[in-house]
């Protein structure tokens, strides 16, 4: 109002001012923007290693080249390293780990075809890790009982030893036994020195303290008879795919509150008002019998039994499992087909251990009879799979649905089942949030999208086969396809459960915390402040 229009033009078309920075020289220019920009310079040095824990190995690496800031907190925040252990990281070993001198986590592994570290090389490890609590040897092959037996002297804080494809033996593991009184974990897989002869493996000073053994592909893994019956505290066990005859060795486990220092010669004292605390167990490939799973039940507190590829383990063997391990919470049962375990051991499960939550069949022919009682008697089953079974077919299935009212997950694999079973599936199980379905030919191509509209938040996985006839179809006539079935040779292991690994949670946990800015890539937003080699300011921000 009152203004000619070229002094309204004059305002539209003129600069906006720019702030007073910008007629400062080019130096103090750059200056300024660095110190508005570089926010990051101000974080204190324990969050900024709190955030550096949520990344991955790669990750930190790239950030630890940002700054000496960051170079310097990767170091002393880092507890978790793997290396490369060929004999070309020797020279490096002193410089690397007075940078990274918290390591709490060790991993050292070399391929077959390299020369690794030496038993001085370890002595040297030992010697700068004084907090090393885990340490993992994969393919260590000049690593000797000697070398063994000085880093266990130099590791009293040791609590898990995970070793596999090495040449020492017996005296190496005796060693460690008996100077880490703090040892929680020890696996073993594929340890050259455990051979026939071998010495025995005691538990020494670690008798209390271990909770759990893995042993894996052992020629004599009946050697660890004595850690195994002589750790008191002992929570899990697992034997996988060792030779030998394993009944003896199960009897010894079951009887080892009674009897076990007698026959083992050890001078061990036992608790007689102690119960055997075996929590898991976990036998894969072994040849194992009835008389194994006899000894086993004698475990009352057993809470999780693995029982996988076992041909020798029949319906007897279970029922005495089940009558006297009550609080069974989990149980996978992989029968390769030898139609030794069915019904019979199945029922014994259902009336006697009303805990089940998880159950996972393989190879195992159970019927609606056993499936049904399951359904009645484990009322809190959330996880069932069935994998590879000709005599579970849409009746099974059925029974499931109906009368499995706490079931959330399920999984069905190589069974004879048809679009029959689905559509049971899509009014039963009310809890249901997750179903799979794997070479199961009866099932139509529609038949996932059907159960997907019935029932919305299912998570639905399926790889059905086209048929003839639409899954609509098979509704209408109610029909089951008949279709001859051939099932593979061999049927993966398939558990109700699903693992999500630890990176995904902990970077769940970060955004949980740091909201709006961990959604962004922390380690891209620093590396692009300084992508120009020039120094200057990066417009691509």
């Amino acid at each position: 109002m009152g203004q000619s229009p070229s002094a309204a033009l004059h305002r539209e078309t003129s600069p906006t001012f720019l702030p007073s920075s910008a007629f400062l020289s080019g130096e103090d220019f750059l200056d300024e923007i660095a110190a508005n920009r570089d926010y990051t310079a101000e974080i204190p040095d324990e969050c900024l290693a709190y955030i550096f824990q949520f990344l991955g190995p790669g990750d930190r690496n790239r950030c630890s080249l940002v700054c000496k800031q960051w170079f310097r907190v990767d170091g002393w925040s880092r507890h978790r390293l793997s290396l490369n252990a060929q004999s070309e990281i020797v020279s490096s070993l002193p410089s690397l780990f007075t940078r990274f001198d918290s390591v709490t986590k060790l991993a050292l592994r070399c391929s077959r075809k390299s020369i690794s570290i030496t038993d001085d090389d370890l002595l040297t490890i030992s010697i700068h890790c004084k907090n090393l609590a885990r340490l993992k040897l994969r393919g260590c092959r000049e690593i000797t009982d000697e070398g063994m037996s000085a880093f266990a002297q130099n590791s009293k804080h040791l609590r898990k030893l995970s070793c596999g494809s090495c040449m020492f033996g017996a005296k190496a593991l005796n060693a460690v036994l008996d100077h880490c009184k703090d040892l929680e974990e020890l696996s073993v897989k594929r340890l050259r020195g455990i051979h026939d002869g071998a010495e025995p493996i005691r538990p020494g000073a670690a008798a209390s303290s271990l909770r759990t053994i893995c042993l894996k592909e052992l020629v004599n893994g009946q050697s660890f008879a004595p850690l195994v019956v002589g750790s008191r505290n002992l929570k899990s066990l697992r034997i996988i795919h060792c030779l030998g005859d394993w009944d003896s060795v199960l009897r010894l486990i079951g009887n080892r509150n009674r009897n076990g220092n007698e026959i083992l010669n050890c001078d061990i004292n036992y608790s007689s008002s102690n119960s055997n605390p075996l929590m898991e167990i976990h036998l894969e490939r072994l040849q194992v019998s009835d008389i194994g799973l006899s000894a086993i039940a004698k475990c009352t507190e057993l809470e999780n039994l693995h029982i996988v590829k076992t041909p020798e383990c029949s319906n007897y063997g279970l029922v005495c499992v089940a009558e006297n391990c009550r609080l069974l919470r989990k149980l996978h049962i992989d029968g390769w087909r030898t139609n030794r375990i069915g019904d019979e051991g199945l029922i014994a499960v259902a009336k006697h251990c009303p805990n089940l939550q998880e159950l996972v069949l393989i190879g195992v022919n159970a019927t609606h009879l056993s499936l049904s009682a399951i359904a009645c008697y484990c009322s809190q089953l959330e996880r069932l799979a069935l994998c590879g079974s000709g005599t579970i077919g849409d009746t099974e299935i059925a029974c499931i649905a109906a009368k499995c009212i706490a079931l959330r997950k399920l999984c069905i694999k190589g069974c004879p089942i048809s679009d029959i079973a689905i559509e049971a599936l899509g009014s039963g199980c009310p809890n249901l949030i997750k179903i799979k379905v794997r070479k199961c030919r009866g099932v139509s191509s529609g038949a996932g999208e059907w159960l997907r509209e019935q029932r919305g938040s299912l998570l639905v996985n399926m790889d059905a086969f086209d048929l003839d006839c639409g899954f609509e179809a098979s509704l209408s006539d109610g029909g089951v396809h008949e279709i001859p079935m051939e099932f593979p040779q061999a049927v993966g292991q398939v558990t109700g459960a699903d693992a999500s690994t630890s990176s995904n949670g902990r970077l769940a946990l970060l955004k949980s915390k740091l909201g709006h800015f961990a959604g962004r890539n922390l380690v891209a937003c620093a590396l692009r402040r300084w992508s120009n080699s020039d120094g200057s300011f990066n417009s691509n921000l």
